[in-house]
């Protein structure tokens, strides 16, 4: 079992930033992919930007540019700085984990972009 926390969330201006956590139960040297995800009322939830246990890390051609994932493995965490937020941004951003066959998702934090 994982269990993912994530943080960071919150309401920002227009060309705002800010940065999300995901602290995990466990080891996330182990995990064989994490990743943030969004999903807005009414859309399917969309892949943001993964890591996978390499190290190796990709982005969403929307956010491409604006948004990296990063991982601390001392701190269990996974971050998303989150630069230039646009107004399309708005979502509620997941956490995902995937731990041998399982896949694990924290309970989502809330982005707001609004002037």
């Amino acid at each position: 079992q994982v269990q993912l926390v994530e943080s960071g969330g919150g309401l920002v201006q227009p060309g705002g930033s800010l940065r999300l956590s995901c602290e995990a139960s466990r080891s996330i040297f182990r995990m064989n992919y994490m990743g943030w995800y969004r999903q807005v009322p009414g859309k399917e939830r969309e892949l943001v930007a993964p890591i996978t246990t390499g190290g190796s890390t990709n982005s969403a051609d929307s956010v491409k540019g604006r948004f990296t994932i990063s991982r601390d493995n001392v701190k269990n965490t996974v971050y998303l700085p989150m630069n230039s937020l646009k107004p399309e941004d708005p979502a509620v951003y997941y956490c995902t984990a995937r731990f041998f066959t399982a896949n694990y998702w924290g309970q989502g934090t809330q982005v707001t972009v609004s002037s």
